[in-house]
């Protein structure tokens, strides 16, 4: 089976790439977001945009966490009120706030000073969602790429708000293996962070989509590869989280 890669090849997708040819796979890296004729693939890694624009048309299904799924997480796991709502109630915000896409990279994710600083209805469609949370600073940031309700692998990528790659912290790994699984795809990543002395929910992110950092390559590349990957072979359970 091929994993199919974009124009665009990060460090991430890179070392997957590597990875993938070390297990025999084959990989294609096309030009455009256009397929050519006769080419057949049952994976990528790639965002949201090319992942869009080619997935469908080579049957390749995508998972990923519902878009409420942050706001739908007890607070024992986030740590802070994490809300889902259309760009339009957040234009009505008069404090700082932390806003995102949920899955998507549309409204770039930053602190805004308060809901008139979001993109205007000029360059954004009013009923768009999105997460608004309170503003929280993580000391220290970790990805965790989760397979069948279990930690695959895992590493530190931040602290302080600066990048910094490390091996995850035991506290972070226990903490990741605590959530509520079944609220998730069979594969995802989510990223957790230690803020006020406790560990916390930072967001989830399709595993077809996420870097890497210094997760064990190979481990990751499982991850990625049940979350896209040819649409007959998902499980019951993964179909109600397909993209």
């Amino acid at each position: 089976m091929t994993l199919l890669l974009p124009p665009r090849v990060t460090p991430s997708a890179a070392r997957l790439r590597e990875a993938a040819h070390a297990r025999g796979l084959a990989t294609v890296q096309l030009e455009g977001f256009a397929v050519p004729e006769g080419l057949r693939a049952g994976h990528l890694h790639a965002g949201p945009r090319f992942a869009d624009a080619v997935a469908p048309g080579l049957g390749i299904g995508l998972l990923e966490a519902p878009s409420d799924w942050l706001a739908r997480l007890p607070r024992e796991f986030t740590g802070r009120e994490v809300r889902l709502m259309p760009i339009r109630e957040a234009y009505g915000l008069r404090r700082p706030v932390f806003v995102k896409s949920p899955n998507d990279k549309e409204i770039p994710a930053l602190v805004y000073a308060d809901g008139s600083r979001l993109p205007g209805p000029d360059a954004v469609d009013p009923g768009t969602e999105v997460l608004v949370s309170d503003v929280v600073r993580f000391t220290a940031e970790h990805r965790v790429f989760l397979l069948d309700g279990t930690v695959h692998t895992a590493s530190r990528y931040a602290e302080d708000g600066r990048l910094s790659l490390g091996p995850a912290s035991a506290d972070a790994l226990a903490f990741a293996a605590g959530l509520p699984f079944s609220t998730l795809p069979s594969a995802i990543v989510v990223d957790v962070g230690l803020a006020g002395g406790r560990w916390s929910v930072i967001e989830a992110n399709a595993a077809w989509a996420s870097g890497t950092y210094v997760c064990d390559p190979d481990r990751a590349l499982d991850v990625a590869l049940r979350a896209a990957a040819p649409l007959p072979s998902f499980a019951d359970r993964d179909r109600s989280f397909l993209r």
